[in-house]
């Protein structure tokens, strides 16, 4: 018997039908984020495994109706998508075969269908997102979107019972990431016209759009890539505060998860005109080796 066999065991997941489900989101979730997969299968106990990429699956799944297609086309699969998920938690079933492990999920961890509500609530707000005005807009983002996402996996590495003290953490680190995601990939979002440093930070370093978009290599353009790296470091170091707020079956996986984000910030600092031409990202012998520490970790702790 394979290990996610032994995982949807372990989870208490037995309907074959249901198996299957979660078998076919596990496919899904690997063909776009296999490392996070790879990461999750070493670093975290088998019984929580499923329903990881349950959460995963659900949230590929609301972003692929965020971000496919003409905008008058995403809003109405937005809305269709959120009545069936809205009523899926009411009700507790649906004949979707993409919803019913995140159903499932929510039955065995009922923390998380107010987290999976408190997210639809937000994403529609990155339907027409094209960037920020202020530092103020950006937080506010991360208030209706980055951390209601976040949570939708987080809950399930959380403290059991009340996660108000976890759930100020997890802001201050998703704060980090999500400024680092738009950070790393810079050139991406602008190809896409998305500006996502805030116009306000722009001005306060004297740079345009224009010197971005066209990959102008100047002092006052590295200034502001490194203010903003600089901003993302101090954040992430105060978010290292989440790891011990969780349980320690699950810190391998929140420290490997911070670590990633610190080795990908590693690397935009340390080439940061290339980012006005490509997307940055931690280097795989950092990744393997980050991986391999925190594998070790892992089986200290099962132990």
């Amino acid at each position: 018997m394979g290990s996610w066999e032994s995982a949807l065991d372990a989870a208490g997941i037995d309907h074959p039908g249901l198996r299957d489900d979660y078998s076919r989101q596990r496919r899904q979730v690997t063909q776009y984020k296999r490392e996070a997969v790879l990461a999750a299968q070493l670093l975290l106990p088998a019984r929580l495994l499923p329903h990881v990429i349950a959460a995963t699956a659900y949230m590929h799944r609301t972003d692929s109706l965020l971000d496919s297609g003409p905008l008058d086309e995403r809003k109405a699969a937005y809305t269709r998508w959120e009545q069936e998920v809205a009523d899926g938690l009411g009700t507790g079933g649906t004949d979707n075969p993409e919803l019913r492990p995140l159903l499932n999920t929510v039955a065995a961890y009922p923390a998380l269908r107010d987290r999976a509500l408190e997210h639809l609530a937000g994403a529609a707000a990155d339907l027409d997102f094209a960037g920020f005005a202020t530092e103020a807009d950006y937080q506010h983002y991360v208030d209706a979107y980055s951390l209601p996402a976040f949570m939708v996996v987080a809950t399930l590495l959380g403290p059991d019972g009340d996660q108000t003290l976890y759930r100020a953490a997890c802001r201050t680190f998703i704060d980090a990431s999500q400024r680092l995601d738009f950070v790393s990939d810079l050139a991406e979002d602008l190809a896409d016209g998305r500006l996502t440093i805030p116009e306000q930070t722009l001005g306060r370093h004297g740079v345009t759009r224009a010197d971005l978009e066209q990959a102008r290599d100047l002092p006052a353009v590295r200034a502001l890539i490194l203010d903003q790296l600089d901003e993302v470091d101090r954040t992430l170091a105060e978010g290292r505060a989440v790891v011990g707020l969780v349980p320690p079956a699950h810190r391998p996986m929140v420290r490997c998860m911070i670590g990633l984000d610190e080795a990908t910030s590693a690397a935009a600092r340390a080439d940061t005109p290339a980012l006005l031409r490509r997307s940055a990202g931690p280097g795989k012998l950092a990744a393997l080796r980050l991986l391999g520490r925190e594998y070790l970790r892992a089986l200290r702790v099962s132990r």
